[in-house]
C-alpha cells in the first residue's frame, strides 16, 4: 500500500486558508483608526457645541446634555456590538464591516449640517451603532484567519494600537477646528468650513476604508482550521470566557473612573490649566501604545501573557490610588503613566485570550467584549463623577476603584490556570505537513 501525495498545485489553496494579506491588514487598521478618530474629534467640541445648539446658558443644563450625548454613544455600542458580532458570524465579516464603515461615514457627515440639538443626539446614537460594527468585527476577522497564536496576538495588538492612535489624533483635530472656527466674538461658527473640516475628513476616511476593504477581501471568507465541534462547547471554555468578560468590564470601569476623576481633580481640586490636563491624557495614549508594542513584541510569547494580567491590574490599581492622592504635577504624571501601563496591557491581552476561547464564534464573543467594556466605562464614568464630591470616604472614586482593581488582580492570578486550558492543539493552525497528511489517500 503506497501513499500518493496530491500535486503542489492542488495543495496551494490549502496554504491560503489562513492568514491575511498585508494590505488587508492595513485596511483593518485604517478602519479601527478611523472610528477612533471619529469618536475623539468630538470630545473638545461637544461642550461648546451643546451650549450653542441647545441655547443652554445654564452650566448645569449644558453639562447634562454633554453627559447624555456621551452616554448615548456608549449605550449604542453596548446594545448593538453583540448583534453585529452575531450577524458577522452568520453572514460574514466583510458585509458587516462595510455596513459599519459606510454607516459611520454617513453619521459623521451629519456634523457638517448640524442645526439643532435633536440632530446632535441622532448623530451620537447612529455613530455608536455603526462604530459597534467595526472594531469587534475587524478583530473577529483577525481571529478567523490566524495561522498560529503569535500571528493572532500581534495582529490583535496592532488593532488596539490603531485605536489608541486614532484617539490621540481625534481630539487634536477637534481642538484645532474649534480654535480656527472661533469668531472674533468668541463663538464657534457651527457649520462653517473650518468647523466641519475634520468631520468631513473622517467621513471620507471611512469611505476610503470601506472601498479598500471591498477591493482586498472576498465574500468567501476562509476561517482558521478547527474541530467540527464548536470550541465553546468544550469543558472550561465557557468559564474562561466569563472570566475574561468580567475582567474586561473591571478594566473599562477603571478607565472610566480614571478619566473623569483625573479631569475633575486636575481642574477643580488642583486648579490646573487645560494644557496640563491635555498633556496627561496625551501621555496616557503614548504610554498605552508603547506598552502594547512591548507586550506583543517577538520577544514575548503569547501564551505567557496570561501571567501579565494580575500584575497589570495591580499596577493600574496603584496608579488610580495615587491619582486620587497626588497633589504634585510630577507625581501625577507618574501615576497617570502607571494607569496607562496597566490599561495598555490589559486591553489587548484580554482580547487575545477571548479570541482564543471563542473558537468559531469570534464575532459574537468579541462583540460581547465590546459591549461589556462600553457598559463598564459608562458605569465607571458615572461613578467617577457621582463619588467625586463624597467626603465620607477620602478620594472615594479613586479609593473604591483601586480596591476593585486589586480584587481583579487576585481573581486573574487564580484564573491564569484556567486560561492555560485554552492552549490546545486546536488553537493553532496546522502546519503545511499536517495539511498534506490530511489529504493523502492510500492506493493499491
Amino acid at each position: 500500500m503506497a501513499a500518493t501525495r496530491i500535486p503542489w498545485q492542488v495543495q496551494a489553496p490549502l496554504l491560503k486558508e489562513t492568514g491575511i494579506t498585508r494590505f488587508a491588514q492595513l485596511v483593518l487598521l485604517l478602519s479601527v483608526f478611523t472610528v477612533s478618530v471619529g469618536y475623539g474629534v468630538l470630545l473638545p467640541v461637544l461642550p461648546i457645541l451643546v451650549q450653542k445648539l441647545a441655547s443652554a446658558a445654564d452650566a448645569t443644563a449644558a453639562a447634562r446634555h454633554t453627559g447624555l450625548l456621551t452616554g448615548l454613544y456608549t449605550l449604542a455600542m453596548f446594545l448593538f456590538a453583540p448583534m453585529w458580532g452575531w450577524l458577522s458570524d452568520r453572514y460574514g465579516r466583510r458585509p458587516i464591516l462595510l455596513i459599519g464603515l459606510i454607516g459611520f461615514a454617513t453619521s459623521t457627515l451629519i456634523f457638517a449640517f448640524l442645526s439643532d440639538i435633536a440632530l446632535l443626539y441622532a448623530e451620537r446614537f447612529l455613530s455608536g451603532l455603526f462604530a459597534a460594527a467595526v472594531t469587534p468585527v475587524a478583530a473577529a476577522m483577525i481571529g478567523d484567519r490566524a495561522p498560529d497564536n503569535e500571528w493572532r496576538a500581534r495582529r490583535l495588538a496592532w488593532l488596539s494600537m490603531a485605536g489608541i492612535a486614532g484617539f490621540f489624533v481625534g481630539p487634536m483635530l477637534g481642538g484645532l477646528a474649534t480654535s480656527l472656527a472661533t469668531e472674533e466674538s468668541g463663538l464657534i461658527a457651527v457649520g462653517s468650513t473650518l468647523f466641519s473640516a475634520p468631520f468631513i475628513f473622517t467621513s471620507i476616511l471611512s469611505v476610503l476604508a470601506a472601498a479598500a476593504l471591498y477591493a482586498v477581501t472576498t465574500s468567501q471568507e476562509p476561517r482558521a482550521p478547527g474541530d467540527s465541534v464548536d470550541d465553546n462547547t468544550r469543558a472550561g471554555k465557557g468559564q474562561a470566557i466569563a472570566l475574561i468578560l468580567a475582567l474586561a468590564f473591571v478594566t473599562a470601569a477603571g478607565v472610566g473612573v480614571f478619566e473623569v476623576g483625573l479631569a475633575l481633580r486636575a481642574i477643580q481640586t488642583l486648579q490646573m490649566d487645560a494644557s496640563r490636563l491635555a498633556l496627561m491624557f496625551a501621555e496616557c495614549s503614548i504610554v498605552m501604545f508603547a506598552a502594547q508594542a512591548i507586550v506583543f513584541s517577538p520577544f514575548v510569547k503569547p501564551e505567557t501573557t496570561r501571567w501579565l494580567i494580575a500584575p497589570a491590574f495591580a499596577v493600574m490599581a496603584a496608579g488610580v490610588a495615587f491619582v486620587g492622592g497626588a497633589s504634585d504635577f510630577t507625581v501625577l504624571l507618574v501615576a497617570v503613566g502607571a494607569v496607562a501601563v496597566g490599561g495598555g496591557i490589559l486591553s489587548p491581552v484580554l482580547t487575545y485570550w477571548l479570541s482564543l476561547a471563542a473558537g468559531r464564534a469570534q464575532g459574537a464573543q468579541l462583540g460581547k467584549q465590546t459591549a461589556v467594556a462600553s457598559l463598564g466605562q459608562a458605569i465607571g464614568s458615572g461613578a467617577g463623577g457621582f463619588l467625586f464630591g463624597i467626603s465620607s470616604i477620602p478620594n472615594a472614586s479613586f479609593t473604591l476603584m483601586a480596591a476593585l482593581l486589586g480584587f481583579g488582580a487576585i481573581v486573574s492570578l487564580a484564573g491564569a490556570r484556567l486560561l492555560a486550558r485554552l492552549m490546545t492543539p486546536s488553537t493553532t493552525a496546522p502546519t503545511i505537513q499536517s495539511s498534506q497528511t490530511r489529504t493523502e489517500r492510500k492506493t493499491p
